[in-house]
């Protein structure tokens, strides 16, 4: 497993897992582009303006952890850069290991 992806703070609850995800909007290309402080740092084209970014966001957590679109939840931030997902139906050591194979480990 990555080093990144073992330094995600996780919280594993009975609905699923919560991540911390830390989103680029308006970048060159949709991405996961690795860990900081803790959260999933990730690069959407999407431009903050009238949900596009979110949506954006939970398409691209979707299909990198191989999830239907409706198991990834906002818990917090909507309208911030640092939010917090529910992955729903996955245990942390699943997300590690997708985010890690993402990753390039």
């Amino acid at each position: 497993m990555s080093e990144g992806a073992r330094q995600l703070e996780l919280r594993e609850t009975p609905a699923g897992v919560e991540l911390w995800v830390q989103v680029t909007p308006r970048a060159g290309m949709s991405e996961v582009a690795g860990v900081e402080r803790g959260a999933l740092r990730i690069r959407v084209t999407a431009p903050p303006v009238e949900g596009a970014a979110n949506r954006a966001l939970v398409e691209l957590l979707s299909e990198v952890l191989g999830v239907p679109k409706r198991q990834v939840r906002f818990l917090g931030g909507e309208r911030s850069r640092r939010k917090c997902v529910l992955i729903e139906g996955l245990r942390a050591d699943e997300l590690q290991a997708r985010i890690a194979a993402r990753l390039g480990a």
